[in-house]
């Protein structure tokens, strides 16, 4: 029975779980579409300790808030920093930047915690939306043991504003039974989603990798924002738009069940996906694209603030961290995590690629986050 008091079929509900524990949506969420809302409510009535109680181990609160990407964390890890802690991890799941930034430019998010990746960083600054760290209070922070392009990032103007996630790529995940082989361009990915996989493809809800690759396919920069080449990558988008499948950040689900045989994808959902069906590879775009770096940074309003500092901490934990990959599947630049990790997720090709192979690849850039252009180039795509 679901919050609106109609049944849930039990297909529906662990659907609903996998999407949970993937991180893919937030608690509030699962516990709404399935019903279990209503059902804890209840039996936290009657049954006060059931929800959790005030930080013990640490005086912090009882709950901190994080806004992360879809599957990129551990469920069990956020447990353990309950059981230590006492305080609860509620996820909010987002599939881009810009929709980071607009939530925090409204005001009023309630996140402790944010995910933003490399190139968004120096905006949240300028903007005065994004916390100066204590290092005091992150331990566990050690710089001398990330990769600095990795790393860079997080300090602006001599001031640490975030710590380093994880890195990756954005490419392409691909189901060779139907695609009839491995798909590694961006032209193949393009005409081939207008051609013979009509109805199979599936692009980010996301300007900057959508956009980005459109602008591979011609040659151009990932990072363009020239309005003469804009204006070809939004030919194409508009010409591929009827041919898609979905225009969507969370595409395991329909890779998963057959609906989508492609899709933009990035490294550690390749992982994941290859993991369970090896039918499904993961490729690099041989014409450019994307490399990246997530950070963990701390919203100037953040409710929580003890907590989130305690969060990010406890996920910078090199053993906490080894967990997290593990379940992720996405790169660490963090030497201390990697001498934990098994020698054959070092040497996956998905995860490490090849650097000549990394090497026709872009950070994103900041001029893209707030471009007009490319903002509304991704507007009328989406509504075409």
């Amino acid at each position: 029975m679901t919050d609106n008091g109609n049944p849930i079929s039990k297909k529906k509900f662990m659907e609903e779980l996998r999407r949970f524990q993937n991180g893919s949506v937030s608690r509030r969420h699962f516990l709404g579409v399935t019903g279990l809302g209503t059902a804890m409510t209840v039996m936290s009535g009657a049954m006060p300790g059931l929800m959790g109680g005030r930080a013990q181990a640490q005086e912090i609160g009882d709950r901190v808030v994080l806004a992360t990407w879809p599957n990129y964390h551990d469920p069990e890890d956020f447990e353990l920093f309950t059981d230590k802690t006492g305080a609860y991890t509620q996820v909010n799941v987002f599939g881009s930047n810009e929709e980071m930034l607009a939530k925090l430019q409204a005001g009023g998010s309630g996140w402790d915690v944010f995910v933003p990746t490399n190139y968004t960083i120096s905006t949240y600054v300028e903007a005065g939306l994004i916390e100066p760290l204590d290092v005091t209070k992150l331990p566990n922070y050690d710089p001398a043991t990330f990769e600095r392009r990795f790393s860079d990032a997080g300090t602006v103007n001599g001031v640490l504003y975030a710590v380093p996630k994880n890195w990756g790529t954005t490419g392409i995940a691909f189901n060779s039974a139907h695609t009839g082989g491995v798909v590694d361009s961006w032209k193949t990915f393009f005409d081939g989603a207008r051609d013979q996989w009509t109805g199979r493809a599936m692009v980010h809800d996301y300007q900057l990798t959508t956009i980005g690759n459109a602008l591979v396919y011609f040659g151009f920069s990932f990072n363009s924002v020239k309005p003469e080449e804009l204006a070809k990558a939004e030919e194409l988008l508009i010409d591929v738009k009827p041919h898609l499948f979905a225009i969507s950040s969370d595409y395991q689900p329909a890779m998963r069940n057959g609906d989508a045989w492609l899709t933009m994808c990035w490294t550690g959902d390749g992982k994941q996906l290859n993991t369970d069906i090896p039918e499904i590879g993961f490729a690099l775009g041989k014409e450019g694209g994307e490399i990246w770096s997530d950070y963990y940074a701390i919203p100037k309003d953040a409710p929580h603030r003890e907590a989130a500092y305690a969060l990010i901490n406890f996920l910078l934990d090199p053993k906490i961290n080894a967990r997290e990959a593990l379940a992720h599947g996405y790169p660490v630049a963090d030497s201390r995590t990697n001498a934990l990790l098994p020698e054959d997720l070092l040497n996956d090709p998905i995860l490490y690629p090849a650097a000549e192979s990394l090497s026709v690849l872009e950070f994103g850039a900041a001029a893209t986050l707030t471009d007009p252009n490319r903002a509304e180039l991704m507007a009328r795509f989406k509504s075409a």
